[in-house]
């Protein structure tokens, strides 16, 4: 079967690389790319993807809200989500009514093969929350719980039996971690990495 694949990226050479590849495989019939959300939904709806490989960066506001376009758009169009940096749990991207994820860490090979996965009815996602969680040690977990929970460093540290020096080391090697500046922005990426899903 044949697939109809609507890439959308912000970068031309990333519409370069994969209208490179993309044109020597058998199974791709027709092969569009939009640099905005805008362009997706209009191309969706003027060629019918199976599927639209969205890049996350190219959805800043609201993924659900781009996906739910694109499928009114093109009711058939399934969507394989990517990102260059943070990766996203399952359930999140489930719920934003993707049928994948993958990482643009993966070879465009990968991506492509993914791609035809999931044009073909297929779902599939990067290993989730197990892989996510080693992104953190068992102690940086518990100081990101405890964070998360609104408890001051000094709390933290009596209710872990550290000191507030070793807390705040802690604290400060997993916002390196999550690419975060401050408590609020490590909070909102854990969440959408499914760190904090059980609290």
């Amino acid at each position: 079967m044949q697939l109809r694949v609507l890439l959308l990226d912000a970068h031309d050479l990333v519409h370069w690389g994969f209208k490179s590849l993309l044109a020597g495989e058998r199974w791709v019939e027709r092969f569009v790319a939009a640099h905005t959300a805008d362009e997706a939904v209009e191309l969706a709806r003027r060629h019918g993807p199976h599927v639209a490989i969205v890049d996350l960066a190219a959805a800043p506001n609201s993924l659900g809200q781009l996906t739910e376009r694109l499928r009114q758009a093109s009711p058939a169009t399934r969507v394989l989500l990517m990102s260059a940096g943070e990766n996203v749990s399952t359930r999140s991207a489930r719920a934003a009514g993707a049928s994948g994820f993958v990482s643009k860490r993966r070879g465009a090979r990968e991506i492509a093969s993914a791609a035809r996965m999931v044009g073909l009815g297929m779902t599939l996602f990067e290993p989730g929350r197990a892989s996510e969680r080693r992104l953190l040690s068992d102690r940086e977990r518990e100081v990101l719980e405890l964070v998360a929970s609104g408890r001051t460093n000094r709390e933290i540290a009596a209710r872990l039996f550290l000191s507030p020096y070793t807390v705040k080391d802690h604290a400060s090697t997993l916002y390196r971690k999550l690419g975060a500046r401050n408590r609020a922005e490590a909070i909102l990426r854990a969440h959408r990495l499914g760190l904090l899903d059980e609290i």
